[in-house]
């Protein structure tokens, strides 16, 4: 697949309508410099919150909204990612200037915000393939510097120090997914699954750190330079909290493993022959940006992160079994969950023969 030449070009007719009209109203009263007539597109991408393209004669902005209609507790909170952005403006953490946010439901029927438009490229495809290959090893740095710059970031000095629950990260999670997964009797049961489950908890590494983590880290969540490696903004925070950092890092370098056709990734592929740097590599520039020596029980990590995967899309499974799946891509989603399972399962074997990776590089 091809770089989308910026979160600023797949935009078309709005599928998800609101009072353009209101909307225009709050941004003159509450967006600096804002002036009409207003021109909105809805992006192709922000399923999960509808996401638009706002273009004005003199500007363009984004505006990220919650569905409408009932919703999950906690799910779908664009307050909360317009509350990340702040705390994250004046860090080294690329993100997109919030320039407004409404509250009021009683707007445009949901609570919103609005951030200025980056213009850049965003790369759909983990090999990078529409960058010349003698550059790609560049993006990946870039990468791996702009997650290694969030992990650094002190919760408490941007005022995120209650943005989650910190501590015993690893246990809450494998406990939240395993009792999704054993609840969804419709997807039924998986022998690699109760393996998992039964072999989690008690493999944690020891030893606890909490960080600012994004939950979603990958290639296509975030901005590139039109013509340089460089990430301008990182986007989509509505799965960030406070976690343990080698989760998110670990999560991120799934791409190693993943096939292209679940989520972005290199699962197959010959990462040298691309041009672009192997996993201990990769892993060893992160160490080397942290101050670590290393990331003992690695395989650890990445068994965590399949499992978490396998078990969404267990959750997806049942959904489009009961016929409530919302995304048109529920069905193939399904169908990807085995595999997500083997890959966590062959990392959990790797953990129990004392896997880990070598971060010398060599």
């Amino acid at each position: 697949m091809s770089a989308d030449t910026g979160a600023n070009e797949g935009a078309s007719e709005v599928r998800t309508r609101f009072d353009e009209a209101a909307l225009a109203r709050w941004m003159a009263d509450n967006v600096a410099g804002f002036a009409g007539p207003l021109t909105v597109e809805q992006f192709k991408g922000g399923q999960s919150n509808p996401t638009y393209r706002l273009t004005t004669p003199d500007a363009r902005y984004v505006l990220r909204r919650k569905p409408a209609g009932a919703l999950v507790k906690g799910a779908h909170d664009v307050l909360r990612e317009a509350r990340v952005l702040c705390a994250l403006a004046p860090t080294p953490v690329p993100v997109p200037p919030v320039l407004g946010v409404c509250d009021d439901d009683g707007v445009i029927g949901t609570a919103f915000y609005v951030m200025a438009l980056v213009d850049g490229r965003i790369f759909w495809d983990a090999s990078f393939a529409e960058v010349p290959q003698g550059e790609r090893a560049a993006y990946f740095d870039a990468m791996n510097a702009t997650i290694a710059a969030l992990h650094q970031v002190d919760p408490g000095a941007v005022g995120l120090a209650d943005y989650g629950r910190p501590g015993n990260f690893f246990a809450r999670q494998i406990a939240r997914w395993a009792r999704q997964y054993l609840e969804d009797t419709d997807a039924g049961r998986d022998d690699g699954m109760d393996a998992l489950i039964a072999w989690l908890p008690d493999a944690i590494p020891h030893g606890d750190e909490t960080a600012i983590v994004h939950g979603d880290f990958r290639c296509d969540n975030m901005i590139f330079h039109p013509t340089r490696p460089e990430v301008l903004a990182v986007l989509d925070w509505e799965l960030s909290t406070l976690g343990h950092p080698l989760s998110d890092f670990a999560y991120h370098a799934t791409m190693y493993r993943m096939p292209p056709d679940i989520v972005a990734g290199l699962g197959g592929a010959d990462p040298v022959a691309l041009g672009l740097p192997t996993e201990a590599d990769y892993v060893a520039a992160y160490c080397a940006r942290t101050g670590r020596d290393g990331i003992p029980h690695w395989a650890f990590y990445i068994a965590f992160n399949f499992f978490r995967l396998a078990a969404i899309f267990h959750g997806i499974k049942g959904r489009a079994i009961r016929g409530t799946a919302n995304s048109a891509h529920a069905l193939e989603r399904a169908a990807a969950y085995p595999r997500l399972v083997a890959l966590a399962v062959a990392a959990m074997a790797t953990a129990r023969g004392g896997g880990s990776v070598d971060t010398s590089g060599g």
